[in-house]
């Protein structure tokens, strides 16, 4: 074992800020934070234009469909506009049969038969639209989610470790339901209303041109009303959506750490920070729901205007016999369909582009530059013996902050190799490398003599075994969590790695054993138990190199010395390496090296650590002699 060194102080960047998960994902501790969790999305879009055509293109598997949905909305709206001239004419022949002195009722008859089979027909092609666009909407979105489901496991861990996790999840999940839903009551709503309302317009002008220009009278003032009001709600909602995100991420916070604000006392300062929070909240809500509310009164007033003007000129129309009282009729039905179409087209138009920014969204995720390219599948793989080197290792997190220089390293085949030092050392980054979480600036890893770049990553990632300082457990057994890492393991081999674990001490005192479940944060474990169960899941896996971060950090001293034999029989003939705070965890280590600025300041076995009376003896002097004293 050979280390050399050349690098310079500083870190920019503390161990203690990383989480390496069993699924091979770094991620920084609280990043949720306040508003980091997930939440409604408030921006408009920024880039229209350009993304109206990457959203043809998620559709673009269903434009057959697409234009069926099209065609029927076509055809419903078509139907429905010709419902009141229809009805405008049954009126004529009453009021002709009224002053002729006889009705004929079979041509009324027959007019309200094909009245109804119109509204009928309009009925069932509108839900046979519906039907096929959610088809084909949903559809559309499922594929979207497996392409950003495939896209993060292309990401490379810096973009992942760069983003909040409260956002990241927000883009997976309220963005693409926020994108769905605004898809789905907009692409026919805004279609049926543009036609809807050039098929009324054509229809008034058909039957009156007079009365037409005079309905259209008050369109410019209505456009300016909603603009108004549009433009003074949109900022009050932003503000609310805001502040209910503040006040959530404040909720999720105290109910987390429930128990440490009652320990300090804090709880009516959580409850003042709540109480202006809830204010803040319902001021905002309160003005943003007022104002939008009144869009329905100022269109109603708007559309009481226009009946009014209709009537008084249609009055004096149908005086001097220009116009018929069943065309009077249906002018008057017109008039009121009219407004309708540009009220659902102020609306439809808001959650139209709130869709699309919550499309922009994501697509800023699927367009995030992906890792280096895989090499191919090694074909016929030898059994690996576990050689590790580092080469001239240069890396850094950020450019202008250099944190691994000129590192040279040596882990001969079975050897346990332990790294110690104080917080922010660059202990982790080694393993970060190791794994290609991370790629080299300069330099190379090799494995038995080949440089780790050359490995698929999926290859090499399967060589390796983890267990890390924060355990990681999914929602299910005892049993499936265990067989995790090695699908194909029998109940045999399960209970026997956790018989030389522990786990099977503590598992047989839970009701249903190994088929108990665990729940998504493990709550219903302890901290030791969860630890024990992370490291039989290593053993079930039989890697050919093990990664131990801080694994026994969670345990009781007992605990801990029944896990020291345990690992000592995992480490048998494996290469290891140990990343230890605890110093009495890696006394019995081939090598120990010890860490400071990303620069390895010792390195020997415990004894020979010792005598050299260096930072490594502080460590243990601070830990052994400082707890004696």
């Amino acid at each position: 074992m050979t280390a050399h060194h050349n690098a310079p102080a500083g870190n920019g960047r503390s161990d203690d800020d990383e989480v390496i998960s069993t699924t091979g994902r770094v991620a920084r501790r609280g990043s949720f934070g306040p508003g980091g969790g997930a939440g409604m999305p408030t921006e408009k879009s920024k880039n229209f234009g350009k993304s109206l055509p990457r959203l043809g293109e998620i559709l673009g598997h269903e434009t057959p469909l697409l234009i069926v949905v099209l065609l029927l909305t076509v055809t419903s709206v078509v139907l429905v506009v010709l419902g009141p001239r229809l009805l405008g004419q049954a009126t004529d022949i009453v009021f002709d049969g009224f002053q002729a002195g006889e009705i004929d009722f079979d041509a009324l008859h027959r007019k309200l038969f094909v009245i109804a089979g119109i509204y009928l027909g309009s009925w069932i092609l509108g839900y046979t639209q519906a039907y096929l666009l959610a088809g084909a909407i949903q559809r559309a979105m499922f594929a979207l989610r497996e392409s950003v489901q495939s896209k993060i496991n292309r990401l490379p861990l810096a973009y992942i470790d760069r983003q909040a996790r409260g956002d990241l999840l927000s883009r997976v999940t309220n963005d693409i339901d926020n994108l769905a839903q605004s898809l789905q009551q907009t692409t026919s709503q805004i279609v049926s209303s543009v036609l809807t309302l050039v098929g009324v317009i054509a229809m008034m002008f058909i039957i009156s041109p007079l009365l037409a220009a005079v309905a259209l009278v008050t369109v410019p003032l209505s456009v300016w009303l909603m603009k108004i009001i549009g433009g003074k709600a949109r900022p009050r909602f932003i503000s609310q959506w805001r502040h209910t995100g503040s006040l959530n991420a404040q909720a999720e916070e105290v109910f987390t750490g429930h128990a440490i604000v009652k320990s300090f006392g804090r709880q009516r300062d959580v409850e003042a920070r709540f109480r202006d929070d809830n204010d803040q909240l319902f001021e905002a809500s309160f003005a943003a729901q007022f104002i939008a509310s009144l869009i329905q009164p100022a269109m109603n007033f708007m559309g009481n205007v226009q009946f009014v003007l209709i009537a008084v000129v249609g009055g004096l129309r149908i005086a001097s016999g220009a116009i018929t009282v069943g065309d009077m009729q249906a002018l008057i039905q017109y008039a009121r369909q009219f407004s309708q179409p540009l009220t659902h087209l102020a609306a439809m138009t808001a959650t139209f582009q709130s869709g699309i920014a919550s499309l922009e969204r994501v697509l800023e995720l699927l367009d995030a530059d992906e890792e280096s390219a895989e090499q191919a599948t090694t074909p016929n793989p030898g059994p690996v013996r576990g050689r590790v080197a580092f080469e001239d290792v240069h890396f850094a997190y950020t450019p202008d902050q250099p944190l691994i220089e000129g590192l040279d390293v040596v882990a001969e085949p079975g050897q346990t190799v332990a790294i110690v030092g104080p917080t922010g050392a660059g202990k982790t980054t080694l393993v970060n490398l190791l794994m290609r979480f991370y790629d080299l600036d300069r330099g190379r890893i090799t494995l038995d003599g080949r440089d780790i770049a050359g490995f698929p990553r999926r290859e090499l990632r399967s060589k390796f075994g983890m267990v890390l300082q924060d355990t990681w457990l999914f929602g299910g057994t005892i049993r499936e969590n265990l067989a995790y890492g090695n699908p194909a393991t029998t109940d045999e081999q399960i209970k026997e790695a956790a018989r030389i674990t522990y786990v099977d001490r503590f598992v047989h005192s839970l009701p249903d054993g190994y088929d108990t479940l665990i729940s998504d944060d493990g709550d219903n474990l302890s901290a030791g138990e969860k630890q024990l169960i992370t490291i039989a899941r290593a053993l079930l896996a039989d890697p050919s190199i093990l990664i131990l971060d801080e694994a026994t950090s969670s345990v009781d001293t007992r605990t801990e010395v029944l896990i020291q034999q345990a690992m000592k029989a995992l480490c048998h003939e494996r290469t290891s390496f140990v990343i230890a705070h605890r110093l009495s965890t890696i006394r019995g280590a081939d090598v120990i090296l010890v860490m400071d600025g990303g620069r390895i300041v010792e390195q020997g076995d415990h004894e020979q650590l010792i005598e050299q009376d260096g930072p490594y003896t502080r460590l243990y002097q601070a830990q052994f002699a400082g707890q004696a004293t």
